[in-house]
């Protein structure tokens, strides 16, 4: 099957019933119907690069209630930004860490048990997210690094390449040349949800597809995966507030 090319990528906004709503407009060559998709970044709108934009809307609003409603359900799952404050508590791996603030010196990061503590030069707002942003990330490529190279001998598998990435709508990924993606915002989820994310990765090294063998495999090495599923699906959105 040939590639579909991307040819363009437009912000668009579009009255659906008593709401003005904003949308991404993804237009590829090749393409043969109208797409829809909506999660945390709100809608997107897949589309062959020839068909009208009158065309489009005209479909999208043939699926107003639809999509209102997983709109509104994304809204309400939405938490409020984190304040970057001394005592801040920072969800990491199930539990939380109190953010400790110190001003002056050479900007460091270390956790201590239960704590964070941040020190910066000049102890902004900014350069404190930037420090425990880079934290995270060094703490995520360790676990989940960690977690890859276990669960992968376990279902006797050959770990494959990893990566981290800053997807706020997308947990994992796994492509054909044994690369798993993974978002480093899952380091602050529970470990049994971390760990059914890398499962659910490492069946696609056997089952590159959502066909039944793929979900007899999640289980395999996920026995309890459908509870974890519906469990990261709640709450989710709490992994997303930074």
């Amino acid at each position: 099957m040939p590639t579909r090319e991307l040819v363009s990528r437009d912000l668009h906004r579009l009255e659906l019933g008593a709401e003005c709503l904003d949308y991404v407009l993804v237009r590829r060559r090749g393409r043969r119907g109208v797409g829809l998709r909506v999660d945390a970044t709100g809608l997107t709108v897949n589309a062959p690069s020839t068909m009208p934009l009158a065309r489009i809307e005209a479909l999208v609003r043939e699926s107003e209630r639809w999509i209102l409603r997983k709109v509104a359900e994304w809204s309400a799952r939405r938490v409020a930004p984190l304040e970057w404050v001394d005592g801040a508590l920072l969800p990491f791996l199930g539990g939380t860490l109190a953010l400790r603030l110190a001003a002056g010196g050479r900007s460091s990061v270390e956790r201590f048990e239960d704590e964070l503590r941040v020190r910066v030069r000049k102890g902004g707002e900014t350069e404190v997210k930037r420090c425990v942003i880079r934290w995270y990330k060094r703490a995520a490529l360790e676990h989940l690094g960690q977690r890859v190279a276990d669960l992968s001998r376990a279902a006797g598998l050959a770990p494959p390449r990893l990566a981290l990435s800053g997807a706020l709508a997308r947990w994992g990924s796994c492509n054909t040349r044994r690369e798993v993606r993974l978002a480093w915002r899952l380091v602050k989820a529970p470990r049994e949800l971390v760990d059914y994310v890398i499962c659910h990765e490492l069946a696609h090294l056997r089952q590159m597809n959502h066909s039944r063998a793929f979900w007899a495999e999640v289980e395999r090495l996920c026995p309890d995966y459908r509870r974890l599923r519906d469990e990261l699906f709640a709450t989710d959105h709490l992994y997303r507030a930074f």
